[in-house]
C-alpha cells in the first residue's frame, strides 16, 4: 500500500492523487496539518522540511514529490 502525506493546498499532491488515481494505483493520504505524528515523519524524512508530497512504500522507502512514473516502477516492482 502507498501512503501519501499531503495538505489540503498542495498542488503538486492534487496532481500526484489524480495520477494514482487514473493509473489505478490504491494509497491512503494522510493530512499532515491535522496529524504531528504525520508532520514529523515528512519532516524526518526531507531533512527538516515538511515538503509534500511525500510517499511512503510498503517496504518503508520514501520518494518525495515523485512523478507517477517513479511511484508506479516502484509500486509495481514491490509488487
Amino acid at each position: 500500500m502507498i501512503t501519501m502525506y499531503t495538505t489540503p493546498w498542495c498542488g503538486y499532491c492534487v496532481r500526484l492523487k489524480g495520477q494514482l488515481d487514473r493509473a489505478g494505483l490504491e494509497y491512503v493520504t494522510v493530512d499532515i496539518e491535522n496529524d504531528p505524528t504525520a508532520e514529523q515523519f515528512v519532516r524526518d524524512a526531507n531533512n527538516g522540511n515538511a515538503t509534500v508530497p511525500t510517499v511512503l512504500f510498503a517496504d518503508g522507502t520514501v520518494m518525495t514529490n515523485p512523478s507517477i512514473r517513479q511511484v508506479t516502477e516502484k509500486a509495481t516492482s514491490a509488487a
